[in-house]
């Protein structure tokens, strides 16, 4: 599965890279995350439990960063495993680049891969979870940075 997509943050490029390499930043924006530890030299342990239709399962893995260009690249790559669920894994290639009109944009390109009980759900199924978690993190990634919208009228 491959999912490529940007998003436009009103925050300094600096700001978003350091967000991008704090545990505790990825940890509240990883739907289901209830454990980040590590650093981004030595790697992060994770525990996420995660529903994708009938499945349920708590994934335990490791993610690794590497090919770091500070301040305006790395890619991001994660395995996990879930028991009977099978597994899940996969990497993201994350891009920073100062937008015209301020601010930074952030553009990401995903390749994942499931195995077991989550690869006998269909690809539709699956491609569409992992597109609705991409986008769960990023939406909160970014309210992470911006701060909560003035919308609320």
């Amino acid at each position: 599965m491959e999912l490529h997509a940007s998003r436009h943050i009103a925050a300094d490029r600096q700001s978003v890279w350091a967000a991008l390499n704090e545990a505790e930043v990825l940890k509240a924006c990883i739907p289901g995350c209830e454990e980040l530890t590590g650093t981004p030299e030595d790697g992060f342990e994770a525990v996420v439990k995660q529903k994708v239709g009938p499945v349920k399962a708590t994934f335990k893995g490791a993610v690794t960063l590497s090919d770091v260009v500070p301040g305006e690249s790395y890619t991001i790559s994660g395995e996990g495993k879930g028991g009977v669920a099978g597994f899940a894994k996969g990497a993201a290639e994350v891009h920073l680049s100062d937008h015209p009109d301020g601010g930074t944009d952030l553009r990401y390109d995903v390749d994942a891969k499931v195995g077991g009980k989550l690869a006998q759900l269909g690809s539709r199924l699956v491609d569409s979870f992992a597109t609705k978690m991409a986008d769960q993190f990023f939406e909160r990634f970014q309210a992470h940075l911006e701060g909560p919208s003035d919308d609320t009228a």
